[in-house]
């Protein structure tokens, strides 16, 4: 079913939920009010269900509504994009890329890919949401986002998920640690000492936990944190040991912490890319997309 709509449908619906007023926004898009109301009326006839809820002193966006936002704005944003790099060709060409990232990734992986795709695409910008597993796929099939980052295990019929790399579970511990001085650790090694873990909400944690109980293993955890990033710290300032994936440990050079292989089992997460099914990219998304799979492969 197609839908018929402007931009300037788009923009007056966008307009009013930000301002929160009919008034306001009209002033804001130079046109009457009754115009307004106008563009409102034929967005919600073309969509089919009423997208504001109005009273005498205020204005907002209905269920539905609240839901169109963030693809509403990332549509006009890659619209208005569009228009400042029409005229520029090749490796000028400007747009921009919307992408939801596992925080992990965003911190220690894409910037060095994003700063390869700029010294090939300096126009194109970038707008990256490093969200937890569950809302980066919300933010993808919402289409708040062109594709994600993320780790696989969604079971949505409109998403699907390109396997990028294994990210290894490893061990995180101070330099002076006993457990150190090893190459590798087993699982039943880390027990006399306090672990330290992300909260049992995290697609990290059941991921683990998972992984755990088919061996028969379970792990003392003695403190549990929301961020890996806290964890870390932790473990910086003696209190324990973690268990992380690789990519989100510090780098070789730390002057503090080092990282160890952890077998019998083995346990990775899978690092893929979650796009909507049937949708289409954007020039720059897919740009962007070809070289990250290009580097992350290598």
């Amino acid at each position: 079913m197609s839908i018929n709509c402007e931009i300037l449908d788009l923009r007056a619906f966008l307009s009013v939920v930000e301002l929160e007023s009919f008034n306001r926004a009209a002033d804001a898009l130079h046109m009457s009010q009754p115009a307004l109301s106008r563009r409102i009326q034929k967005l919600e006839q073309a969509i089919g269900a009423p997208l504001l809820e109005r009273t005498t002193r205020h204005v907002s966006a209905t269920a539905l509504g609240t839901e169109l936002v963030p693809l509403v704005r990332r549509m006009l944003e890659e619209f208005d994009g569009s228009l400042f790099a029409v005229r520029d060709v090749g490796p000028n060409r400007g747009g921009l890329v919307t992408i939801a990232c596992l925080p992990t990734a965003a911190f220690y992986f894409l910037p060095t890919v994003i700063r390869q795709f700029n010294e090939e695409y300096p126009n194109i910008r970038f707008r990256i949401l490093d969200l937890p597993a569950t809302d980066g796929l919300q933010a993808v099939a919402s289409g708040e986002v062109e594709f994600g980052i993320n780790i696989m295990g969604t079971s949505d019929p409109d998403l699907t998920f390109e396997r990028l790399a294994e990210d290894p579970f490893v061990l995180a511990a101070r330099k002076d640690h006993p457990l150190a001085a090893k190459q590798w650790v087993e699982w039943a090694e880390l027990e006399p000492y306090h672990v330290i873990t992300v909260h049992r909400s995290s697609g990290n944690r059941t991921l683990l936990d998972a992984a755990l109980a088919k061996s028969n293993i379970k792990l003392r955890w003695f403190y549990e944190v929301t961020h890996l990033s806290t964890s870390l710290g932790l473990v910086e300032a003696g209190l324990g040991i973690s268990v992380l994936p690789r990519m989100a440990t510090p780098r070789e050079d730390h002057p503090f912490l080092i990282t160890r292989p952890i077998r019998n089992p083995e346990i990775s997460r899978t690092i893929g890319v979650v796009r909507r099914r049937g949708g289409t990219l954007s020039p720059a998304a897919e740009r962007f997309l070809k070289m990250l799979i290009g580097v992350w492969g290598a």
